[in-house]
């Protein structure tokens, strides 16, 4: 016999269904793990629950096909034979299943009304029982939530540094200076495409296949824009043979999750590098890094180095759904059934990256003071000293030539550009004077022109 919690559910489902066909209908589901297929767990005749026997079980031929092949079995499988008008001409047979695959009942229903409100209806309804009773279990997040949940948390992030400077990049060489803000709204502007695409994707994706049969339709007169509206998808299919071989959703859902990887493993490769003893720009949490099993000083970055190297999974799979896709002639091949496992897999490991740089990102300490120090290093203002030369009249060619030639003095004696007294500066040109100082300060460059975006 099934358990409590399914029982339950088969009599709710039954009630429903009973209650949506009327008063005449009669609703039986039979027990198929019993020797005995004629007794019924829930019997429903007249509206009320009997509990009798059923003289008509199941036929024998439909009994051994779900005993002797249960992988025939889907979760729900129905087939309705409608009249002109609509109504259903004869017995619709329903099989459910438990979770390990064996059979637990068949529903036998003789009436002349459309099955689907009737089920919808008694599962919300079991739905609605068991929330009053029992605190449903979480259910996975999608992957725009948890793109939503990470964009937040590095934007919290960023506002806790609004005026942290930092060296920006070029080559990995530095080249001028930015905020901290502003480097984790660049990855914002990423994870907000990326949640872009995948919502994008919806408009192609939810199209009902429901009606396309095996590839050329159905001799039975069933109203496709019905069944598409009452399952919440958008519209039918546009074509048959299309519909049942289509795999464009999962390539384009698999490149949209490639792109989210790409974007979560340059992440984690800035901060693999910024938490190194050679930059020391970030420190993560120990919750996501590991020790080193002989050097106790180590704190690897772990987590990052993970996601980074599980990229290549999720890339990986998607070229296998386009290799597996590329060469298959119309309509379906079962070469398609290989399209599951790489694309539940890819969506597995992109949710479980998102869930784990949200918490990296969370618990992040950024060493404020060794960033701007780093920025003091680098020469980070030296094309705004070239820029102030072309202000006061100097072809930016020759301002160019200058720069470099005060760069390498200033390597030559280990100072910055700031540094030289104003007679050093002088010695290069003319056109320096007092002014050049607060001209290259690096906070005052970040208030000139559009670079106070980045403020």
């Amino acid at each position: 016999m099934p358990n409590a919690s399914t029982l339950q559910f088969l009599l709710t489902l039954a009630k429903g269904i009973a209650s949506q066909f009327g008063p005449n209908c009669e609703v039986v589901v039979h027990d198929l793990a019993t020797n005995d297929p004629e007794r019924s767990i829930v019997a429903i005749e007249n509206g009320h629950v009997t509990g009798r026997k059923v003289g008509d079980g199941p036929s024998h031929v439909v009994l051994e096909a779900l005993r002797g092949n249960p992988e025939q079995l889907h979760d729900h499988l129905s087939y309705l034979t409608r009249t002109k008008d609509g109504k259903i001409l004869k017995s619709t047979t329903i099989y459910i299943r438990d979770d390990d695959g064996a059979p637990i009942g068949i529903f036998g229903i003789n009436y002349d009304i459309t099955l689907m409100l009737a089920m919808e209806n008694a599962i919300k309804q079991f739905t609605a029982t068991e929330k009053d009773e029992k605190e449903p279990e979480p259910i996975a997040r999608n992957v725009s939530d948890l793109l939503d949940e990470l964009i937040e948390t590095l934007l919290d992030i960023a506002q806790n540094h609004l005026h942290t400077i930092m060296p920006g990049y070029t080559h990995l060489q530095r080249a001028q200076a930015v905020t901290f803000r502003y480097y984790m709204e660049a990855y914002v502007s990423m994870f907000r495409r990326d949640v872009s695409r995948v919502q994008d994707s919806r408009e192609r994706l939810n199209e009902s296949p429901l009606g396309c049969a095996a590839l050329a339709g159905t001799t039975h007169n069933i109203d496709r824009n019905q069944t598409a509206a009452e399952l919440g998808f958008d519209k039918p299919v546009d074509n048959f043979l299309d519909g049942v071989s289509d795999r464009d959703y999962l390539m384009e859902l698999a490149a949209d999750m490639s792109i989210i990887m790409v974007h979560l493993s340059r992440l984690s490769e800035e901060l693999i590098l910024w938490s190194s003893q050679e930059f020391r720009f970030v420190a993560l949490d120990d919750a996501y890094s590991t020790g080193s099993s002989i050097m106790p000083q180590k704190k690897n970055p772990d987590s990052c180095e993970l996601i980074r190297g599980k990229s290549g999974r999720v890339f990986g799979h998607l070229m296998g759904l386009l290799t597996t896709m590329k060469g298959i002639v119309l309509a379906y091949n079962k070469d398609m059934q290989e399209d599951k496992q790489p694309f539940f897999d890819s969506y597995d490991t992109v949710t479980a990256c998102l869930d784990i740089m949200t918490g990296v990102i969370s618990t992040l300490r950024v060493q404020k003071e060794k960033m701007e120090a780093s920025v003091k290093q680098g020469f980070l203002n030296a094309t705004e000293v070239a820029d102030y030369l072309v202000s006061k009249g100097v072809a930016f060619r020759d301002a160019h030539g200058i720069v470099g030639q005060i760069v390498i003095r200033c390597e030559d004696e280990g100072c910055a550009i700031e540094d030289l007294k104003l007679e050093d500066l002088k010695s290069f040109s003319d056109a320096f004077d007092e002014s050049i100082y607060e001209y290259i300060d690096y906070r005052n460059i970040l208030n000139k022109g559009n670079k106070k975006e980045m403020l």
